[in-house]
């Protein structure tokens, strides 16, 4: 039933529908009747359509045929135009039905075509939204492989940036995915990693700027040399008329040696080469450094590669040979993690502990410079690097961690040196160290340690300086002394005077005779006069650079000279005077040469005087004891030579043989006694140039000891008895000692002086046959009852 209804309702539906499109053929336009036709093949109900239409023809025919009864001919002529239009419809028809076959035809594939549209619209929609998706999560994934890049190449400081970027700007945008989580769960891991490995670096930094300290001060030191490489020349002058000249060695020795002590002190190991690289570039900022620096710097251990370069290059900064970036890696990382204190107190725990190992000086630092260099490179190179971290970190050592090991460097040090140095019984050894020192002070000083206790300490070290000179120019006096002839230098020439000049000051108008001549003294008088001076030259090269008034200098020096006079020269020529196989003549020689020395010293004062700029009238300078040495040394010269001549009468007075007993006497003297007197007159020859006193003296001491010995010739306790013979011979011998007396050896005795020598032998005398002497019984009674004494 309802099945019925519904198709009765749309049945009428249709015939409405076709009824409609009927009106519309019937009232439109045959030139748009398109569309209407075109609805009525869009359904399905065309056939009916095509009924209904054939239904309405035949009306309208019906219709035709009433009008046309009525209007017959219009009927006709409408008839006929009917005929046409229906052909025309027909064919219509045709073209509408061959069109709608070709749309069909041609409409599937667009079908297809629109269908696969649709699709790929769908898949664009996919992909736009997975690539919207992909947008988000890719800079999250680059940043991640950046960070694994920056941690395989140990770029650790950026790898934390990046790993900040990371967890706060990039992860929240796409937590929602699994992998993101993964990230997120490892993000305190890589901190961790980050943190272990920028400790790992510092450890290796620490490690290599521990092995190469010595390097590092090496260097600082080289351009602490450089920088004071200028050094002032001390003038001085010899005696009066003579020109001045630098306070160096003969012929500028000194400045060569002062320059070749200078270069062994400060390189005796490979030269370090510079990369020419400025400060500005050195201290750029720490994140443009970490960006640029490649995978290999960033793998050094601290200490950058240098290249050779020519010796007129100029020298590099020490900071220049250190890669710091591992220490400011570190501190920036341990600060973004919250640790900086901890990273802080690590660092400075690792520096002390190397500042002990620096300090401890080896055990055989005294035998070499070397040994002293290395030390001082090392501690030098650690306080450079700890100054460099001073200024360039914030905080991470501070002024009072510095002084503190500082103050502790500086008691160790002097405690080594002050033992080390003790051992040193080389003087060159101790001025090179004293350089050495004054180098390695001023080089600290450059970077604001306090140096002074240092100076305090070179004080001290020049005591121990002055003891090895002194035993130094002992052996040089010995030499000296022993080597020399003792006899006058000859001169046969102009040029060779001159030089003797030169060497020794000294003016004399017998020199002025045509040559060959001679000068009175031999050549240990130039030559000791030249080692002095040399002693003060070492004496002021230690002086050199210690920061001390002219006055100390001056002070220093002639104390120092003081000692070398009275304990150095005066020992050796002590021991010189005092050998067994010293002769008259050398004794005479040593007399002359101590003179001569003796009026040399205002020279040597002068010489003092112009080295230091220090006037000898000024309030406590000290004063040369060279006088007096050279007194005590010709004094003592004299005495041997009373002595020596003592000894030599002695020795001729041992071969007296006199025959107590004999009963007629010779005419003449005995030989001994000739001998003696000729051996005597010989000698006072050679006083001639020995002052008039000591000669005088030296005859005078002869007779008086040749007159007591021939008297204890006749008292002595084999004789028991004489003869008048034998007393005869005696005193041909005693006249003769007169006769010598008389004679006038060395002149300045007044007539009767020298023979007052024999008073006590001409006394003892009784007169002998021949009337030669006129003697009392009284005196003869004497002598022999002395005699008789005397045997008994």
């Amino acid at each position: 039933m309802e099945r019925g209804k519904m198709a009765e309702a749309e049945s009428l539906e249709t015939a409405a529908e076709h009824e409609r499109i009927l009106r519309e053929i019937e009232s439109t336009d045959t030139a748009c009747i398109g569309p209407t036709l075109r609805s009525v093949y869009d359904g399905e109900e065309h056939g009916r359509f095509m009924e209904k239409l054939e239904s309405r023809i035949r009306n309208h025919d019906r219709e035709i045929e009433k009008m046309c009864n009525f209007h017959y001919q219009g009927f006709v002529d409408s008839i006929t135009e009917l005929l046409k239009v229906r052909g025309e419809a027909h064919r219509l028809k045709n073209q509408v039905t061959d069109t709608n076959r070709k749309l069909q035809h041609e409409g599937k594939e667009l079908v297809i075509a629109m269908e696969e549209l649709k699709q790929c619209r769908l898949q664009q929609r996919n992909i736009s939204a997975t690539v919207d998706k992909l947008m988000l999560c890719l800079p999250v994934l680059e940043m991640y492989s950046k960070l694994r890049e920056q941690m395989k190449t140990k770029r650790h400081y950026p790898a934390l940036k990046t790993l900040e970027h990371l967890e706060h700007t990039y992860l929240p945008q796409v937590s929602h995915y699994r992998f993101c989580k993964v990230m997120v769960d490892n993000i305190p891991k890589l901190r961790e990693e980050i943190k272990d490995v920028s400790m790992s670096d510092l450890k290796d930094f620490l490690e290599s700027i521990r092995k190469h300290s010595d390097k590092i001060g090496e260097t600082a030191m080289k351009q602490g040399a450089k920088n004071s490489q200028s050094q002032s020349h001390y003038w001085i002058k010899l005696g009066s008329g003579q020109p001045k000249f630098p306070a160096c060695l003969s012929n500028r020795h000194m400045e060569a040696q002062q320059q070749r002590n200078l270069d062994n002190i400060i390189s005796q190991q490979p030269r370090i080469g510079s990369r020419k690289k400025s400060k500005k570039d050195a201290f750029t900022s720490l994140d443009t450094e970490i960006e640029s620096t490649s995978p290999k710097s960033e793998q050094d251990s601290g200490i950058l590669d240098v290249e050779d370069e020519e010796e007129d290059e100029e020298v590099p900064g020490a900071q220049e040979l250190v890669d710091f970036s591992p220490v400011y890696r570190c501190l920036h990382i341990y600060s973004v993690l919250g640790a900086r204190e901890t990273f802080e107190n690590y660092y400075r725990k690792q520096r002390r502990k190397q500042a002990r190992l620096v300090l401890q000086p080896p055990s055989n630092m005294h035998e070499t410079l070397d040994g002293y260099r290395k030390y001082f490179n090392q501690i030098v190179g650690f306080f450079v690097v700890e100054d460099h971290i001073l200024h360039t970190t914030q905080g991470l050592v501070n002024r009072a961690y510095i002084d503190e090991l500082w103050e502790m460097a500086l008691s160790k040090t002097i405690a080594a040196l002050r033992t080390h140095s003790s051992y040193c019984s080389d003087p060159d050894l101790v001025l090179d160290l004293k350089n050495l020192i004054v180098l390695f002070a001023d080089t600290l000083q450059v970077y604001g340690f306090p140096v002074n206790q240092l100076f305090d300490m070179l004080l001290e070290i020049r005591d121990q300086y002055s003891d090895t000179l002194l035993k130094k120019w002992a052996s040089v006096f010995r030499n000296i002394l022993d080597s020399d002839n003792y006899s006058p230098i000859p001169v046969s020439s102009e040029e060779l005077y001159k030089k003797v000049v030169g060497q020794f000051p000294f003016q004399d108008t017998e020199l002025e005779k045509p040559f060959p001549k001679k000068f009175p003294f031999s050549e240990f008088v130039p030559k000791v006069y030249n080692q002095i001076k040399e002693f003060i030259y070492a004496c002021l090269k230690f002086s050199e650079d210690l920061h001390l008034s002219s006055t100390e200098v001056d002070d220093m020096i002639r104390k120092s000279t003081n000692l070398l006079l009275t304990r150095t020269l005066s020992s050796s020529l002590q021991n010189v005077i005092k050998r067994k196989n010293v002769g008259l003549t050398e004794l005479v020689q040593i007399i002359i040469n101590t003179t001569h020395l003796e009026k040399s010293c205002k020279y040597l004062e002068e010489f003092i005087t112009n080295i230091t700029n220090v006037l000898p009238e000024t309030v406590h300078t000290t004063k040369l004891y060279g006088t007096t040495t050279f007194k005590d040394a010709r004094h003592a010269a004299e005495e041997e030579i009373y002595t020596n001549l003592n000894q030599k009468i002695d020795q001729f007075l041992q071969l007296a043989d006199y025959d107590w007993m004999a009963g007629d006497s010779g005419s003449k003297a005995s030989d001994y006694l000739t001998d003696l007197i000729a051996f005597l007159r010989s000698t006072f020859a050679v006083f001639t140039h020995l002052p008039g006193k000591v000669a005088q003296t030296a005859c005078m001491s002869a007779c008086k000891h040749l007159a007591t010995s021939l008297m204890q010739l006749l008292l002595e306790a084999d004789v028991r008895q004489l003869s008048l013979g034998a007393l005869q011979q005696f005193n041909l011998d005693v006249q003769e000692c007169e006769q010598f007396a008389r004679s006038g050896p060395v002149p300045g005795f007044q007539e009767d002086t020298l023979q007052l020598a024999f008073i006590d032998l001409d006394n003892s005398w009784i007169s002998s046959p021949s009337g030669t002497g006129q003697h009392t019984s009284l005196t003869m009674a004497n002598l022999l009852a002395n005699i008789c004494v005397s045997t008994q």
